[in-house]
């Protein structure tokens, strides 16, 4: 929300020393978030002054149009001689009021005017259009041409306002009385303790049976509806410069006089309006919800198919308005061009301007407003407002302000008729203990400040203990005790609140799951890894990327009923689709070396679809409510995952550097399990996205029986040309609550032994196709305890030596014994156990 602060100061009288640094840090203090004060015309300086064009020679031989004027400025000049100025634009003719800069002024942004020599011509100036005084532009893409009763020679600098200050306002969700000058200065106002002169407080008629007729049918979406007739406006009538300008300084453009009108207003007050042509009107106007599959053309140009939920305005024909949102074509008031304005004396030409317009100040449900906005993709300033609560209070006197300005700038006459229809509804009423804020907040208040406080803000409080507290019209925000604890807590400021730190009780923490959350965390980033957070929302197509079958599990996700983005509408059912998407758009910027991890929740669906109930308002839900309500929630394991791209080990004077491959994938889970304590069985594999080739099967044993719970290693060429991934992208995911169940997270500590160790090398001819993985769980079977360790740590093909289709696996194997030192026939004896066990098994034979 922009607040001018000269707009400001008609309801809130400010000491003139006040700037909008200092209204802003006051309001910031009362807890509004005034994002930045933006100062206009703050290097602006005059001569800036009002011109009548007096002639103007078109220039010849140049590649664009050029116009030689003379302008009369008055005695701005100091002459009074007329001023001459070579100008581009050609939206202007003789006799036009125009704004004129002289020699010796300064434009925003620091430019200086001075005399110079252009297109063969002495330019003593400028005409200026809005975008070179900063105003932005009007619509028109060129010069300001003012109205025609404006005085030559008077100060545009001020006839145009264009030195002010505009705060910019960050309003939330609950604030919506503060999308409004009135709001704001009510906020003000409390923050000086000064008087607020409320622009909503004017003499409003009675209704009547005079009205123009109007039918609400559905009261729950529409509590109120205000209808105002004006006739006799005359379709010539412009909107003033000072109407222009208001608009312009809040972040609108004006449009024309009736619509800059209802613009006004509701940013006066809050309340959104619309005014219909009346002579395009037919019957009475009526609000309804709309039929399925009924459709209005809007506003802006579109036909929109419209929802039995949508709430809408109609007459006797159908829609001509979706409420709250955005009104129909249909019913648009049409103004007489700009062009058909004579801009100097002459015969008017006839007027088919619209001349008689009915005024609508309704309120609308907001949630209703929020659901139509959302379904349409049409989100307006009037939406904007009734979503976050907008007072009903207001209707008639935004009305009634309508209908002034009307008659006031377009000499119209305001009919007699008043509608009004009201749903009968009460004020809110709030219980609260006198002390409750003091609790809240920790301070002692007292039932003094507290009344005053709420009172301040519109409050009617009645008690002693017990606070009886009706709120205000414009602050459907206040529902709850502890929102009336806020408003106190606010407005005696944050700032003022002691800082005290928390005193947890003793024996309590992390939990252990916490612990190895972190754990992990910390091990991965040890190894080179950064941690990449990301959404947990997919699109189900990417699926199809990663090569997944049609009867995955990872297939069936969890949908959201109101997505963030209509392009991701799916709970994820793995980590990789955005961490592989974080890799990309890295590479894509430069960074080639990556090595990414993240843990995270993963969504699945239960099998038994059930739907919750929801919880009581009125007292803390039970245990077994809780339990019901979680037992409808998909299931939300945690999950680990690392993509690597690029060199893992760069090069220097060291070496030579490698690059990421498959192993560092498998290792990367390998520690995962080292913190979990849990035991990970590593074996070829083959699943969705990882190529058949290099893919690790990553499996526990749980109460006796294997579990997969991830994949490691390369991704196949097929899913790194779908999602446009480096060449030779590695992978690894997963289930770290699994290796939580099966791990043992207690710290053992290493047994150093006095002994010696006795190690002993063997080489292994074994098929091509045996796993590695089955070879040396065969050896450590088979050397039994005084094994201590084993590693591989060479492989080695060559059919001419080893035959076809034949490898040769070497590892060494360390022996040791805890009471005493082992002799070579100890040593070799648990070798060849080993040896004889892995033929037996896989058919391996010693090398050689």
């Amino acid at each position: 929300m922009r607040v001018p602060l000269s707009w400001l100061r008609e309801y809130v009288d400010l000491p003139a020393s006040e700037t909008g640094r200092d209204v802003q840090a006051q309001l910031v203090s009362a807890g509004l978030e005034v994002e930045t004060v933006e100062h206009l015309g703050a290097d602006l300086k005059g001569p800036l002054v009002v011109g009548q064009v007096l002639t103007i020679e078109e220039l010849e031989g140049f590649k664009k149009p050029i116009r030689f004027c003379t302008v009369d400025v008055g005695q701005a000049n100091g002459t009074g001689e007329p001023q001459e100025i070579v100008c581009g634009a050609r939206n202007f003719a003789v006799g036009d009021k125009v704004v004129v800069v002289l020699p010796g002024a300064t434009l925003p942004g620091g430019f200086s005017i001075s005399a110079r020599k252009t297109y063969g011509k002495t330019s003593h100036g400028m005409i200026c259009s809005g975008d070179e005084l900063g105003m932005g532009d009007d619509g028109s893409h060129g010069i300001i041409v003012l109205p025609p009763e404006t005085e030559v020679g008077k100060d545009a600098i001020e006839l145009l306002e264009l030195v002010d200050e505009v705060l910019d306002i960050a309003v939330t969700a609950n604030r919506g009385d503060c999308l409004s000058i009135r709001g704001v200065a009510r906020e003000t106002a409390i923050a000086y303790g000064l008087p607020l002169r409320d622009p909503a407080l004017l003499d409003v008629p009675a209704p009547n049976a005079f009205g123009y007729p109007v039918r609400v049918s559905e009261p729950l979406g529409c509590d109120r509806f205000t209808a105002r007739t004006v006739t006799g406006l005359s379709p010539e009538a412009r909107s003033p410069i000072w109407l222009q300008r208001r608009l312009q300084k809040v972040g609108m453009r004006s449009i024309s006089l009736a619509v800059d009108v209802t613009n006004y207003v509701m940013m006066e007050l809050g309340q959104p309006l619309h005014a219909y042509d009346r002579g395009l009107v037919q019957g009475t106007i009526g609000v309804r919800r709309a039929e399925e599959g009924e459709k209005i053309a809007t506003l802006d140009g579109v036909t929109r198919t419209l929802h039995a939920e949508d709430l809408v305005i109609v007459d006797d024909r159908g829609p001509i308005g979706l409420a709250g949102v955005m009104g129909g074509a249909n019913t648009e008031i049409a103004d007489l061009p700009q062009s058909r304005i004579p801009s100097t004396g002459g015969t008017p030409m006839e007027a088919e301007g619209t001349t008689d317009v009915v005024i609508e100040a309704a309120h609308f449900d907001a949630v209703s407003i929020a659901r139509t906005a959302r379904r349409h993709k049409l989100s307006s300033e009037a939406s904007r407002r009734f979503e976050r609560g907008v007072d009903p209070q207001a209707a008639s006197a935004a009305a009634q302000r309508t209908v002034d300005l009307l008659v006031l700038l377009a000499g119209g006459t305001a009919e007699a008729g008043v509608t009004e229809v009201i749903a009968p509804s009460g004020p809110h009423t709030i219980t609260v203990p006198a002390d409750h804020p003091d609790k809240v907040a920790g301070v002692e208040y007292g039932r003094e400040v507290v009344v005053r406080r709420l009172q301040e803000v519109g409050c009617d409080v009645y008690g002693q203990d017990e606070l009886i507290v009706t709120v205000p019209s414009w602050r459907p925000d206040l529902r709850r005790p502890n929102d009336l604890a806020e408003e106190v807590i606010r407005l005696e400021g944050y700032e003022n609140l002691p800082s005290t730190l928390p005193r947890p009780p003793a024996g309590r923490g992390l939990t252990h799951r916490q612990r190895l959350h972190r754990r992990v965390g910390r091990a991965l980033a040890g190894s080179g890894y950064v941690e990449a957070p990301n959404y947990p929302f997919v699109n189900e197509q990417v699926f199809d990327q990663l090569g997944l079958a049609a009867d995955d599990p990872a297939r069936r996700v969890v949908k959201l009923v109101n997505p963030l983005s209509d392009e991701e509408p799916a709970l994820r059912t793995s980590l990789l689709p955005g961490l592989l998407a974080a890799l990309r758009r890295n590479d894509g910027r430069g960074s080639h070396d990556l090595a990414l991890f993240e843990t995270g929740l993963v969504f699945q669906p239960r099998e038994e679809r059930r739907v919750a109930v929801a919880p009581p308002v009125d007292r803390r839900p039970t245990g077994e409510e809780i339990a019901a309500l979680n037992a409808t929630l998909p299931e939300q394991p945690r999950h680990v995952a690392v993509v690597l791209a690029g060199a893992r080990e760069q090069a220097g004077w060291w070496g030579k550097g490698r690059p990421a491959d498959w192993a560092d994938a498998v290792e990367a889970a390998r520690a995962v399990a080292r913190e979990a304590g849990a035991e990970l069985l590593v074996r070829g594999g083959q699943y969705g996205p990882w190529h058949p080739g290099r893919c690790a099967e990553l499996v526990v044993v749980a109460d006796g029986a294997e579990r997969v719970v991830g994949h490691a290693g390369e991704l196949h060429p097929r899913v790194l040309k779908a999602l446009g991934l480096p060449a030779r992208t590695c992978a690894m995911e997963l289930d770290l609550d699994a290796l939580e169940k099966v791990g043992d997270a207690t710290v053992q500590a290493p047994g150093i032994s006095t002994f010696p160790v006795a190690t002993q090398d063997v080489a292994l001819v074994v098929d091509g196709v045996v796993p590695h993985a089955d070879v040396e769980a065969a050896l450590r079977d088979g050397a039994g305890e005084l094994l201590e360790a084993i590693r591989l740590f060479d492989v080695y093909e060559n059919a001419e030596q080893l035959g076809e289709g034949k490898k040769s696996l070497a590892y060494a194997l360390r022996f040791r014994a805890a009471d005493r030192t082992l002799t070579v026939d100890e040593a070799s004896a648990a070798r060849d156990a080993a040896v004889a066990l892995a033929g037996e098994r896989t058919g391996a034979v010693l090398r050689g």
